[in-house]
Order: structure tokens, then C-alpha cells, then sequence
């Protein structure tokens, strides 16, 4: 007796309906601030704030500036359009980012010339 196995496949067309269907159900503030988020994060780990043991192998300023740089334009162009409340929580955190930045450099940037601070001024 032989069982024979159909392998059904879900191709990028059958799904995309369905992701802008979900997508379409999902206020702007929660979207760009889920985003901020994934940026903030991932500065986070890039600037060795990771827990955990293997932190500082995590470290890599040059992309950590990169996401830095990309959530300070993200935030300071849509902090007129998600209202304060959601634009202040996201300043403070990227602040945070670029203090902990300036922290963790050797040779910390002049102020206004850090990560970001094209967009949001000098933080210190």
C-alpha cells in the first residue's frame, strides 16, 4: 500500500492579498511606530545594550549610527502626524539610543554630528 503526499505550496501572489487585507486593517501610528520600535531595538543590541553575556560581541557602532540615523528621520517626520503622546515615548527612547551611542564610542562625536542629530540637534 503506497500513500501518495500531495505538497501544497503558498506562492508570494496567493499570499499578498491576505497581507494587504491585514495590513490595510492597521492604523499609521501603530505601523510607524512598530517600526520605530524594530529600530530601536535593533540600535539597542548594536550599541551593546544586549543582556546577556555575549553583549559586547554584539557591538558595531557603524551600523548602530545607520539605524540611529534611520529612526531619527523616521521620528522627527512623523512626530507631526502621531501626536504627542506616541512622538514623546519615541524621542525619549531614541535619545536614549544616542546618549548610550556617544557612550559606548571611543571617540565620541562633536556634539551635533552624532547619530541622528542632524534631525533632532545636539543631544548631550
Amino acid at each position: 500500500m503506497t500513500a501518495e503526499h500531495t505538497h501544497e505550496t503558498t506562492t508570494f501572489e496567493e499570499l499578498a492579498p491576505q497581507a494587504t487585507r491585514d495590513i490595510a486593517d492597521v492604523a499609521a501610528v501603530e505601523v510607524i511606530t512598530t517600526a520605530a520600535v524594530h529600530l530601536m531595538s535593533a540600535a539597542a543590541i548594536k550599541c551593546g545594550l544586549a543582556e546577556g553575556e555575549d553583549a559586547g560581541e554584539l557591538l558595531d557602532l557603524d551600523e548602530a549610527r545607520k539605524l540611529i540615523n534611520a529612526l531619527a528621520a523616521l521620528v522627527t517626520a512623523s512626530a507631526p502626524d502621531i501626536g504627542n503622546q506616541h512622538a514623546r515615548s519615541l524621542r525619549d527612547g531614541l535619545r536614549s539610543l544616542q546618549l548610550a551611542f556617544r557612550e559606548a564610542s571611543i571617540y565620541p562625536d562633536a556634539l551635533g554630528e552624532g547619530p541622528g542629530e542632524k534631525y533632532t540637534g545636539a543631544v548631550s
